[in-house]
Protein backbone atom coordinates (compact mmCIF):
# COMPACT_ATOMS: atom_id res chain seq x y z
CA UNK A 1 0.00 0.00 0.00
CA UNK A 2 1.44 3.38 -1.00
CA UNK A 3 0.58 6.90 0.06
CA UNK A 4 1.09 10.48 -1.10
CA UNK A 5 4.79 11.38 -1.07
CA UNK A 6 4.24 15.05 -0.20
CA UNK A 7 6.00 16.39 2.89
CA UNK A 8 7.85 13.37 4.16
CA UNK A 9 8.69 13.67 7.85
CA UNK A 10 11.22 11.99 10.12
CA UNK A 11 10.11 8.45 10.91
CA UNK A 12 8.10 7.92 7.71
CA UNK A 13 8.68 4.61 5.98
CA UNK A 14 9.59 4.91 2.31
CA UNK A 15 10.63 2.67 -0.51
CA UNK A 16 13.32 3.66 -2.99
CA UNK A 17 11.73 3.44 -6.42
CA UNK A 18 12.80 0.94 -9.06
CA UNK A 19 15.68 1.86 -11.35
CA UNK A 20 13.47 2.41 -14.40
CA UNK A 21 11.25 4.82 -12.45
CA UNK A 22 14.25 6.80 -11.20
CA UNK A 23 15.72 6.91 -14.71
CA UNK A 24 12.64 8.81 -15.89
CA UNK A 25 13.34 11.61 -13.38
CA UNK A 26 16.94 12.25 -14.47
CA UNK A 27 18.47 14.53 -17.07
CA UNK A 28 21.35 13.58 -19.37
CA UNK A 29 23.85 14.12 -16.56
CA UNK A 30 21.97 11.76 -14.26
CA UNK A 31 20.75 14.58 -12.02
CA UNK A 32 17.43 15.95 -10.82
CA UNK A 33 17.54 19.70 -10.13
CA UNK A 34 21.36 19.41 -10.36
CA UNK A 35 21.55 16.78 -7.58
CA UNK A 36 23.13 13.56 -8.91
CA UNK A 37 21.68 10.12 -8.42
CA UNK A 38 24.93 8.22 -7.85
CA UNK A 39 25.77 4.64 -8.90
CA UNK A 40 26.30 3.79 -5.22
CA UNK A 41 22.56 4.42 -4.68
CA UNK A 42 21.38 1.74 -7.12
CA UNK A 43 21.76 -1.06 -4.57
CA UNK A 44 19.00 0.54 -2.48
CA UNK A 45 16.37 0.46 -5.24
CA UNK A 46 13.26 -1.45 -4.18
CA UNK A 47 14.23 -1.46 -0.51
CA UNK A 48 12.48 0.26 2.40
CA UNK A 49 14.01 2.71 4.87
CA UNK A 50 12.95 5.24 7.48
CA UNK A 51 13.30 8.96 6.85
CA UNK A 52 15.89 10.28 9.30
CA UNK A 53 15.26 13.99 8.63
CA UNK A 54 14.31 16.55 6.05
CA UNK A 55 17.25 18.54 4.67
CA UNK A 56 16.31 22.10 5.53
CA UNK A 57 19.89 23.33 5.39
CA UNK A 58 23.29 21.71 5.16
CA UNK A 59 27.00 22.42 5.41
CA UNK A 60 29.63 22.32 2.70
CA UNK A 61 33.28 21.74 3.58
CA UNK A 62 35.79 22.40 0.85
CA UNK A 63 37.99 25.33 0.00
CA UNK A 64 35.83 27.13 2.57
CA UNK A 65 32.89 26.21 4.83
CA UNK A 66 29.40 27.58 4.38
CA UNK A 67 25.72 26.90 5.04
CA UNK A 68 23.48 25.97 2.12
CA UNK A 69 19.87 25.15 1.28
CA UNK A 70 18.66 23.21 -1.73
CA UNK A 71 16.76 25.30 -4.24
CA UNK A 72 13.73 22.98 -3.90
CA UNK A 73 12.36 21.74 -0.58
CA UNK A 74 12.19 18.05 -1.49
CA UNK A 75 15.36 16.49 -0.10
CA UNK A 76 15.54 14.00 2.77
CA UNK A 77 18.08 11.73 4.43
CA UNK A 78 17.30 8.06 4.98
CA UNK A 79 18.33 6.34 8.18
CA UNK A 80 21.82 4.87 8.03
CA UNK A 81 22.48 5.25 4.30
CA UNK A 82 25.93 6.52 3.33
CA UNK A 83 27.88 6.50 0.09
CA UNK A 84 30.29 3.57 -0.18
CA UNK A 85 32.49 5.40 -2.70
CA UNK A 86 32.78 2.16 -4.67
CA UNK A 87 32.16 3.87 -8.02
CA UNK A 88 34.35 6.87 -7.19
CA UNK A 89 37.71 5.12 -6.86
CA UNK A 90 36.98 4.04 -3.31
CA UNK A 91 36.51 7.51 -1.81
CA UNK A 92 36.28 6.73 1.94
CA UNK A 93 34.45 9.93 2.92
CA UNK A 94 31.20 7.99 3.53
CA UNK A 95 28.94 10.98 2.88
CA UNK A 96 25.32 10.85 3.98
CA UNK A 97 23.23 10.41 0.81
CA UNK A 98 20.68 13.04 -0.19
CA UNK A 99 17.39 11.73 -1.66
CA UNK A 100 14.90 13.68 -3.76
CA UNK A 101 11.32 12.80 -2.88
CA UNK A 102 10.77 11.95 -6.56
CA UNK A 103 13.05 8.93 -6.01
CA UNK A 104 10.95 7.61 -3.12
CA UNK A 105 7.44 6.41 -2.38
CA UNK A 106 5.81 6.34 1.01
CA UNK A 107 4.72 2.86 2.13
CA UNK A 108 2.71 1.48 5.03
CA UNK A 109 4.96 -1.49 5.76
CA UNK A 110 8.34 -2.94 4.84
CA UNK A 111 6.96 -6.13 3.31
CA UNK A 112 9.20 -7.92 0.86
CA UNK A 113 9.19 -6.50 -2.65
CA UNK A 114 10.10 -8.21 -5.93
CA UNK A 115 13.84 -8.66 -6.57
CA UNK A 116 15.79 -5.88 -8.25
CA UNK A 117 15.57 -5.57 -12.01
CA UNK A 118 19.14 -6.16 -13.22
CA UNK A 119 18.33 -4.85 -16.70
CA UNK A 120 16.78 -1.70 -15.28
CA UNK A 121 19.75 -1.26 -12.94
CA UNK A 122 22.20 -1.43 -15.82
CA UNK A 123 20.19 1.04 -17.91
CA UNK A 124 20.22 3.43 -14.97
CA UNK A 125 23.94 2.91 -14.39
CA UNK A 126 24.72 3.85 -18.00
CA UNK A 127 23.07 7.25 -17.46
CA UNK A 128 25.03 8.05 -14.31
CA UNK A 129 28.31 9.96 -14.38
CA UNK A 130 31.21 9.52 -11.98
CA UNK A 131 33.63 12.07 -13.46
CA UNK A 132 33.41 15.50 -15.05
CA UNK A 133 36.93 15.20 -16.47
CA UNK A 134 39.81 12.76 -16.07
CA UNK A 135 40.82 14.27 -12.71
CA UNK A 136 37.52 15.73 -11.48
CA UNK A 137 34.87 13.50 -9.89
CA UNK A 138 31.12 13.91 -10.22
CA UNK A 139 28.98 13.08 -7.17
CA UNK A 140 26.62 14.72 -4.71
CA UNK A 141 29.53 16.28 -2.83
CA UNK A 142 31.14 17.72 -5.96
CA UNK A 143 27.84 19.22 -7.17
CA UNK A 144 26.58 20.47 -3.82
CA UNK A 145 27.34 24.13 -4.51
CA UNK A 146 25.40 23.89 -7.79
CA UNK A 147 22.35 22.10 -6.38
CA UNK A 148 22.10 24.41 -3.35
CA UNK A 149 22.58 28.10 -2.63
CA UNK A 150 24.42 29.85 0.16
CA UNK A 151 22.22 31.16 2.96
CA UNK A 152 22.19 34.73 4.18
CA UNK A 153 22.31 35.38 7.95
CA UNK A 154 18.56 36.02 7.98
CA UNK A 155 17.85 32.84 6.03
CA UNK A 156 19.92 30.80 8.47
CA UNK A 157 17.70 31.95 11.33
CA UNK A 158 14.50 31.21 9.37
CA UNK A 159 15.81 27.75 8.49
CA UNK A 160 16.24 26.98 12.18
CA UNK A 161 12.54 27.64 12.65
CA UNK A 162 11.78 25.43 9.65
CA UNK A 163 13.85 22.64 11.25
CA UNK A 164 11.45 22.64 14.20
CA UNK A 165 8.35 22.78 11.99
CA UNK A 166 9.60 19.86 9.86
CA UNK A 167 9.96 17.60 12.88
CA UNK A 168 13.75 17.39 12.66
CA UNK A 169 14.14 18.61 16.24
CA UNK A 170 12.31 20.30 19.10
CA UNK A 171 12.49 23.90 20.26
CA UNK A 172 14.70 23.10 23.26
CA UNK A 173 17.13 21.11 21.14
CA UNK A 174 17.41 23.91 18.60
CA UNK A 175 17.89 26.50 21.34
CA UNK A 176 20.70 24.36 22.74
CA UNK A 177 22.39 24.15 19.32
CA UNK A 178 22.22 27.91 18.83
CA UNK A 179 23.59 28.53 22.35
CA UNK A 180 26.60 26.31 21.62
CA UNK A 181 27.25 28.14 18.36
CA UNK A 182 26.98 31.55 20.03
CA UNK A 183 29.38 30.58 22.80
CA UNK A 184 32.08 29.39 20.44
CA UNK A 185 31.55 32.30 18.05
CA UNK A 186 32.03 34.79 20.92
CA UNK A 187 34.98 32.88 22.30
CA UNK A 188 36.73 32.90 18.93
CA UNK A 189 36.10 36.65 18.53
CA UNK A 190 37.55 37.39 21.97
CA UNK A 191 40.33 34.81 22.32
CA UNK A 192 41.02 33.49 18.83
CA UNK A 193 40.75 29.91 17.62
CA UNK A 194 40.33 27.29 20.33
CA UNK A 195 43.50 25.23 20.70
CA UNK A 196 45.60 27.66 18.70
CA UNK A 197 49.28 26.89 18.69
CA UNK A 198 52.43 28.80 17.85
CA UNK A 199 53.73 26.74 14.94
CA UNK A 200 54.31 28.29 11.54
CA UNK A 201 55.09 24.90 10.02
CA UNK A 202 53.06 22.27 11.81
CA UNK A 203 54.61 18.86 12.50
CA UNK A 204 53.68 15.52 11.00
CA UNK A 205 53.77 12.19 12.80
CA UNK A 206 53.20 8.72 11.41
CA UNK A 207 51.97 5.86 13.61
CA UNK A 208 50.94 3.70 10.64
CA UNK A 209 47.69 2.93 12.44
CA UNK A 210 45.49 0.17 11.05
CA UNK A 211 41.71 -0.41 11.29
CA UNK A 212 40.78 -2.03 14.60
CA UNK A 213 43.73 -0.65 16.56
CA UNK A 214 43.02 0.95 19.92
CA UNK A 215 44.43 4.44 20.36
CA UNK A 216 44.40 7.08 23.04
CA UNK A 217 43.66 10.69 22.16
CA UNK A 218 46.35 12.98 23.53
CA UNK A 219 45.77 15.76 26.03
CA UNK A 220 44.70 19.16 24.76
CA UNK A 221 48.10 20.59 25.62
CA UNK A 222 49.89 17.97 23.53
CA UNK A 223 47.55 18.57 20.60
CA UNK A 224 47.95 22.36 20.84
CA UNK A 225 51.70 21.82 20.40
CA UNK A 226 50.98 20.47 16.89
CA UNK A 227 48.74 23.36 15.75
CA UNK A 228 49.22 26.78 14.19
CA UNK A 229 47.55 30.06 15.15
CA UNK A 230 44.26 29.03 13.52
CA UNK A 231 44.23 25.57 15.18
CA UNK A 232 45.19 23.72 11.99
CA UNK A 233 47.72 20.95 11.45
CA UNK A 234 48.86 20.86 7.82
CA UNK A 235 45.50 22.24 6.72
CA UNK A 236 43.32 20.04 8.98
CA UNK A 237 41.36 21.90 11.65
CA UNK A 238 41.10 20.68 15.23
CA UNK A 239 37.50 21.64 16.07
CA UNK A 240 36.28 22.58 19.57
CA UNK A 241 34.09 19.48 19.92
CA UNK A 242 37.10 17.22 19.39
CA UNK A 243 38.48 18.37 22.74
CA UNK A 244 35.72 16.33 24.43
CA UNK A 245 37.52 13.12 23.47
CA UNK A 246 40.93 14.09 24.84
CA UNK A 247 42.25 11.32 27.09
CA UNK A 248 39.73 8.77 25.79
CA UNK A 249 40.51 5.54 23.99
CA UNK A 250 38.89 4.77 20.64
CA UNK A 251 39.38 2.23 17.88
CA UNK A 252 40.52 3.18 14.42
CA UNK A 253 37.77 2.64 11.83
CA UNK A 254 39.86 3.29 8.73
CA UNK A 255 42.78 5.20 7.35
CA UNK A 256 41.91 8.25 5.26
CA UNK A 257 44.30 8.63 2.36
CA UNK A 258 42.06 10.49 -0.09
CA UNK A 259 38.62 12.10 -0.34
CA UNK A 260 36.52 14.09 -2.78
CA UNK A 261 36.29 17.78 -1.90
CA UNK A 262 32.85 19.38 -1.61
CA UNK A 263 32.09 21.71 -4.49
CA UNK A 264 35.17 20.98 -6.60
CA UNK A 265 35.23 17.24 -7.30
CA UNK A 266 38.97 17.17 -6.66
CA UNK A 267 40.30 13.96 -5.07
CA UNK A 268 42.50 15.33 -2.31
CA UNK A 269 45.29 13.21 -0.85
CA UNK A 270 45.71 12.96 2.94
CA UNK A 271 48.52 11.53 5.03
CA UNK A 272 48.69 10.17 8.57
CA UNK A 273 44.95 10.66 9.07
CA UNK A 274 42.26 8.28 10.41
CA UNK A 275 38.62 7.98 11.43
CA UNK A 276 37.95 6.96 15.02
CA UNK A 277 34.95 4.92 16.13
CA UNK A 278 32.00 7.05 17.23
CA UNK A 279 33.71 10.33 16.40
CA UNK A 280 31.27 12.51 14.47
CA UNK A 281 31.24 16.20 13.63
CA UNK A 282 29.85 18.39 16.41
CA UNK A 283 28.02 20.55 13.90
CA UNK A 284 26.51 22.85 16.49
CA UNK A 285 29.97 24.20 17.28
CA UNK A 286 30.51 25.48 13.75
CA UNK A 287 27.12 25.60 11.98
CA UNK A 288 24.33 27.88 13.19
CA UNK A 289 21.54 25.51 14.25
CA UNK A 290 23.45 22.38 13.27
CA UNK A 291 23.75 20.37 10.05
CA UNK A 292 22.27 17.00 8.97
CA UNK A 293 25.34 15.55 7.24
CA UNK A 294 26.82 13.84 10.32
CA UNK A 295 30.33 13.94 8.87
CA UNK A 296 33.06 11.77 10.35
CA UNK A 297 35.80 13.68 12.13
CA UNK A 298 39.35 13.35 10.79
CA UNK A 299 42.21 12.78 13.23
CA UNK A 300 45.88 13.38 12.55
CA UNK A 301 48.07 10.64 13.96
CA UNK A 302 50.04 13.42 15.68
CA UNK A 303 47.00 13.86 17.95
CA UNK A 304 46.95 10.19 18.95
CA UNK A 305 49.14 7.66 20.75
CA UNK A 306 49.09 3.94 21.21
CA UNK A 307 48.09 3.05 24.80
CA UNK A 308 50.92 2.06 27.17
CA UNK A 309 52.11 -1.45 26.40
CA UNK A 310 50.80 -1.47 22.81
CA UNK A 311 53.33 -2.43 20.12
Amino acid sequence: MTHDISRLRPGDLVEVKAADEILQTLDQDGTLERLPFMPEMIEFCGRSFRVARRVIKTCAYGTYSTMLAFDTDDVVILDGLRCSGADHDGCPKACVIFWREAWLRKVADASLRPGSDSKGNEQLRVRLRTKSSPKIYFCQASELLKAAHELSHRERFVKCIDEIRSGNCGFVQMAHRIAIWLFWRLRRALLGAYGKGTNKNTPAESLRLQPGELVEIKSMGSITATLNATAHNRGLWFSPDQRLLCGQKRRVVKRIEKLIVDGTGEMRQLHNTVYLEGSMCGCSHVAFGGCPRDEFVYWREAWLRRPDGSP
